[in-house]
């Protein structure tokens, strides 16, 4: 609370308000406060609260929702407040319509980037930007060859559970595993096409790769795949990345860290209702039996219902562009590389029951499947779950 009144004193000082205001919550990361502006994020116009104004206002910080200014988006996250604000003389402006500014705090010169999104895990590897390095060269790799492959001729094999395999997908992961190796002879790897390798019995790290997740759509060229890189220290995901190497996007999420985009600082938006909500899943037709009813409930809920994407569409949720991602039947490599991408950006992922996604990576670890669901929101995480109704 102390923080709330230091925050209430100095809008108070700014703005001059007579009159009493109330707030929602208040949200920190707090930025060195340079240019103060009040701006109509509908319009994009910019003008100045008046200073002496008697108002009532009412605030609400979103933390999650990009903020519409340019200028803000490329200094990452800051406090920004929703202000409503209305003029005390009557007549009194429609409730159902109020006018909506928002204060934007922009920096007056070049400051740390907070990590307020960011998940903090206890005992962390003190060596995680070193692995980190190494992640981004294992996913350069990787890239180098699915490109030379995408939108060309090449031989389509049917793997024992019917899925399709490409020469594309074997090729990516020996270059990937080949880097790791190089880098880490010590750490196991777990990938899709080859399964469990290590020089040893035994590994706390354990890199578990899927090279081409989405082929069906690489296959078809559509560029919405991508590849999946886990780092996992005593089989918990302490490093994901999610790299679309034909668009040129890399998402990356460490333990500790805020989930960035090509190095920008990305985060996941606010829905508070599921009926607001855009969900994605990769398609309707991979639910079968109770699971199909299941993710009906959910669909029949939100607002807009949307197909085809992959592990991409985890990544635009963790950007902020849809809410909610629910899927049935992935397997470890489809799932570990999102974990930490999601909770760097805000977001929750968890299975159809809301408990915490875990597989024991070991010589003998099957690749089980998992129910996944994933939401920009926790609210509407919640809601799901009990949309979802799994036992």
């Amino acid at each position: 609370m102390e923080t709330v009144e230091v925050a209430i004193r100095f809008l108070r000082s700014l703005f001059s308000f007579s009159q009493p205001f109330s707030f929602s919550f208040l949200f920190f990361p707090l930025r060195p406060v340079g240019v103060l502006q009040v701006s109509d994020p509908c319009s994009h116009r910019s003008q100045l609260l008046p200073r002496g104004r008697s108002a009532s206002v009412v605030f609400v910080c979103s933390a999650a929702l990009p903020p519409p200014s340019v200028a803000l988006r490329s200094f990452g996250p800051c406090l920004v407040l929703m202000l409503q604000v209305f003029d005390p003389s009557p007549p009194l402006p429609s409730l159902s319509r109020p006018s909506c500014l928002s204060l934007e705090v922009e920096p007056v010169g070049p400051v740390n980037q907070p990590r307020a999104m960011a998940v903090s895990t206890p005992n962390a590897p003190p060596h995680l930007n070193r692995f980190a390095d190494v992640a981004n060269k294992v996913a350069d790799a990787a890239g180098e060859v699915i490109r030379q492959y995408f939108r060309s001729k090449f031989d389509i094999i049917q793997k024992d559970d019917l899925s399709p395999v490409t020469n594309a997908d074997q090729s990516a992961e020996e270059a990937m595993v080949s880097i790791i190796l190089d880098n880490f002879p010590s750490h196991a790897i777990y990938g899709e096409e080859k399964g469990w390798r290590c020089k040893q019995d035994t590994a706390d790290y354990v890199w578990v790769l899927d090279p081409i997740d989405g082929t069906k759509s690489f296959i078809t060229g559509k560029p919405l795949f991508g590849t999946l890189i886990a780092l996992l220290h005593n089989s918990t995901p302490i490093l994901g990345i999610i790299d679309q190497p034909v668009l040129g996007e890399r998402w990356v999420g460490m333990t500790g860290e805020m989930t960035t985009l090509n190095g920008k600082h990305v985060s996941t938006r606010a829905c508070s209702n599921l009926s607001q909500a855009y969900l994605y899943t990769t398609s309707p037709h991979l639910f079968n039996g109770d699971a199909e009813d299941a993710f009906i409930r959910v669909r029949d809920k939100v607002k807009i219902p949307l197909y085809g994407c992959d592990c991409y569409a985890y990544a635009l949720l963790s950007s902020g562009f849809v809410d909610l991602v629910v899927e049935s039947g992935l397997k470890p490599y489809d799932f570990l590389a999102l974990i930490p991408v999601i909770e760097g950006a805000g977001g929750v992922i968890t299975d159809w029951k809301g408990q915490k996604l875990h597989w024991e990576a070991s010589p003998l670890s099957i690749a089980t499947s998992f129910n996944v669901v994933a939401a920009g929101d926790k609210h509407i995480h919640q809601q799901t779950i009990d949309s979802l109704q799994w036992k």
